[in-house]
C-alpha cells in the first residue's frame, strides 16, 4: 500500500514520486496506490485528465513488468467527450482490466465532469479475487456485498482507492473495518495524504482481515508504505469455520 502526498494537476511530478518511493520497496506481489495518484482528486478534469492510454498507465505497466508484480489504482481518464474515475489493475503479463466509479461524490461535485459506471469488477490474481472500489464507494454496502456462487464467495479481497479528507476520516476507518467482517475477506484502503485545494488528507491506508483485525497500516499524515502477507488458506479456514455467508440476505 503506497500512500503518497499527490502534487496538484501535475501528472509528470507525481509519476517521478511514484517511481522515488519505490526504491525503497522491497519485493512485492501487488502495488496498491491512492485514488487519482497522477493528479489528485480534480473535478474539473477539463485539461488536466489523462487519456485512457496515458503515460500513468503506461508507468503502472512498466512497473509491473519490471518489479514482476500487479499493480493497482485509479486515474482521472478522458474518454471521448466523457470523463471517467478510472481504476486500473495490471498484470505483470501486460494485462489490464479496469474499474470506474459507480458512486461519484456530489458533495464535492465530483458527479457534475465524471460519467459513473454501472457495474462492479472482480479481478483473479495470485489465487485471490479482488473486488476493485473507489473511495465513496466504501459508503455503500449494498453495491460491495460479497455473493455465493458455485464456486463460493464471490471474492477475497477488497481494494479501496481513496482521497478520503480528514474531517470524515473516522467514517474511513470505521466502514473498511466493517467490509471486511460483514464480507468475510480482507480489506486494502490505500488513502493519500497531503493538501489540494479543498482538502486535507491524513492518510490512515490499512489493511483489515475477516475477523475485523487490522493486520498493517501507514503512519499518519506521512508518505509511507505498508505490506502484509495474506494468505488464501487461512481465509478459506475461517470461512469453513464461521460460514455467515451462507445465511446472507
Amino acid at each position: 500500500m503506497l500512500q503518497t502526498d499527490p502534487v496538484w494537476a501535475d501528472p509528470a511530478a507525481n509519476r517521478r514520486e511514484v517511481e522515488r518511493i519505490l526504491l525503497s520497496v522491497p519485493p512485492t506481489d501487488l502495488i496498491v496506490l491512492p485514488e487519482m495518484f497522477s493528479t489528485g482528486f480534480v473535478t474539473r478534469p477539463e485539461g488536466v485528465a489523462e487519456s485512457d492510454d496515458s503515460e500513468s498507465l503506461h508507468l503502472m505497466k512498466r512497473l509491473s513488468r519490471e518489479r514482476s508484480c500487479a499493480v493497482a489504482g485509479s486515474l482521472s481518464v478522458r474518454e471521448g467527450e466523457s470523463y471517467r474515475n478510472r481504476f486500473y489493475f495490471v498484470w505483470p503479463d501486460g494485462r489490464e482490466r479496469h474499474y470506474d466509479k459507480h458512486h461519484l461524490f456530489s458533495f464535492g461535485g465530483e458527479h457534475l465532469r465524471y460519467t459513473a459506471g454501472g457495474e462492479r469488477t472482480v479481478v483473479e490474481y495470485g489465487g485471490f479475487r479482488i473486488l476493485l472500489q473507489v473511495c465513496y464507494d466504501l459508503r455503500f454496502p449494498v453495491f460491495s456485498r460479497n455473493r455465493m456462487t458455485e464456486n463460493g464467495a464471490e471474492y477475497d479481497l477488497i481494494l479501496y482507492v481513496a482521497s478520503w479528507p480528514e474531517p470524515r476520516i473516522a467514517a474511513w476507518d470505521a466502514l473498511l473495518k466493517a467490509r471486511a467482517i460483514e464480507n468475510l475477506c480482507f480489506v486494502a484502503g490505500v488513502n493519500r495524504v497531503g493538501e489540494d485545494p479543498d482538502n486535507r488528507y491524513p492518510g490512515h491506508s490499512t489493511l483489515y482481515g475477516p475477523r475485523g483485525e487490522m493486520l498493517t497500516n501507514c503512519k499518519e499524515n506521512k508518505v509511507d508504505y505498508a505490506t502484509f502477507d495474506i494468505s488464501h488458506e487461512d481465509l478459506k479456514a475461517f470461512r469453513t469455520k464461521f460460514p455467515a455467508l451462507l445465511d446472507a440476505d
